[in-house]
């Protein structure tokens, strides 16, 4: 490039000497390089218009304009970027194409809005589930189009850890799973699946549950009631019956309990057993539960201590939280060994309340731990023989703290003991009303 620049510049610079040799032939050197000066201004501008009509519209022709010396060597580079853009633009638009191909042959709805919400780009599965118009909703707010108080609030938090689930707002028979993630300048995509078959399984497994533990209440109630006869009048039966009477009897109550459990969770599911948001006295419910605790301790002797740091009130319903607290409590009692200790104690920080239950039991392989609260999960299932364990009490305390905003912390190692801990946010603490202001 350097050699052809200083040729180009030797042949302006030799042309300008022959147009003053020329003048000066003829009298007037000055005369003859103004000329040649002219001449090459009017041939440079004549180059310049034609690099701008074809720079204004380069689809007009295939071919760069055809010139000589730099502005030849001008055209045939620009030709040549020229085309590669071209060739870039068609494979990009290719690869964009095959995307959105892709996109519109997927059955969950895909959607990209702007940081805003407004929509950008949908596929076809978002216009069945949702009901979106391409002629008139792009450039629309999706919450203006989703008019879900929650989707408008899941859009709007920026955490998407945990997909929504919704009610689709053309068709309110599907039920859908939102998942939003970021990309871009804060832009969103959207992804919408249709989970209406899973949600209508789920229903009827709790359906399920719950008819058949209600349909096995009433016979086991018989049998539970026979079977307390027969034990209170064991010495008028031959002694091998004895033994064979108190196992059913035992058997009979731990599947009482486990038909118990079996509706209470079916219930705090369904949410037949909704949540009533009155004042709970922490205090009072903890001492109640490890008066009882105590009483369940029997001749294990267990040293049970009470701590509470906090006197506030919980706002949540009563009864699913002496559920929850009571099946820990109790937990803890049945798997410590005979004279260990249990600690409970209630406490409270910028982020919350918490409630921690700490025995010196044998403790839990921290293999187990992700699935403790999976309903009828066995980390020892020995030991449920003794304990007459249900296998669905964290499962309980699971549910009950979700509908309480809380969230369940297990702590544990083999031979070092176990600490269940309770999560609950800040805003249910409320503060107790003095008496005298009561009165």
């Amino acid at each position: 490039m350097q050699h052809n620049w200083s040729r180009y510049l030797r042949y302006i610079i030799g042309g300008l000497i022959g147009s003053t040799l020329v003048g000066l032939y003829f009298g007037e050197p000055v005369y003859g390089l103004t000329f040649g000066l002219i001449v090459y201004l009017w041939w440079t501008l004549l180059q310049a218009r034609r690099l701008y009509q074809w720079l204004t519209n380069p689809s007009a022709t295939d071919e760069a304009p055809q010139s000589i010396g730099l502005w030849g060597d001008i055209f045939d580079n620009l030709h040549k970027l020229h085309q590669t853009h071209l060739r870039t633009q068609d494979r990009l638009r290719a690869q964009i194409n095959r995307v959105q191909e892709s996109t519109n042959a997927m059955r969950d709805g895909v959607i990209m809005t702007d940081s805003r919400g407004a929509m950008e780009w949908w596929n076809g599965s978002a216009e069945y589930l949702l009901g979106f118009r391409r002629n008139t909703d792009q450039g629309q707010y999706i919450h203006n189009l989703i008019r879900t108080p929650a989707f408008k609030t899941y859009f709007d938090s920026r955490d998407y850890r945990d997909p929504l689930e919704i009610h689709s707002p053309a068709k309110p028979h599907i039920h859908l799973q939102i998942q939003i993630s970021l990309f871009g300048d804060d832009d969103r995509l959207i992804v919408a699946k249709d989970v209406t078959r899973l949600y209508q399984l789920e229903q009827m497994r709790r359906d399920f549950v719950g008819n058949v533990s209600h349909e096995m209440r009433t016979p086991l109630t018989v049998i539970s009631g026979y079977l307390e006869t027969l034990v209170d009048n064991a010495e008028d039966l031959p002694p091998k019956w004895r033994r064979a009477i108190n196992t059913m009897a035992a058997q009979s109550s731990r599947m009482e309990a486990l038909i118990t459990d079996l509706i209470l969770l079916s219930r705090i599911e369904t949410g037949e057993q909704t949540v009533n948001d009155t004042l709970t006295d922490v205090d009072q419910l903890l001492t109640q539960i490890c008066h009882d605790a105590r009483a369940l301790s029997g001749e294990k002797q267990h040293e049970i201590s009470v701590h509470i740091g906090d006197h506030r009130l919980l706002k949540g319903d009563e009864s699913q939280l002496r559920s929850a607290f009571s099946n820990l409590i109790f937990n803890a009692v049945k798997y410590t060994p005979a004279n260990g200790q249990i600690s409970v104690s209630w406490s409270t920080n910028r982020e919350g309340a918490h409630l921690s239950v700490k025995d010196t039991g044998i403790g839990i392989d921290p293999v187990h731990i992700p699935r403790l609260t999976e309903r009828f999960y066995r980390a020892d299932p020995s030991r449920h023989k003794d304990t007459g364990g249900t296998g669905l009490g964290l499962a309980i305390v699971k549910h009950v703290l979700l509908n309480h905003d809380g969230n369940l912390e297990i702590r544990s190692r083999i031979g070092e003991g176990s600490e269940f801990i309770c999560h609950f946010p800040r805003e249910r603490l409320v503060e107790r009303i003095p008496e005298s202001a009561e009165g």
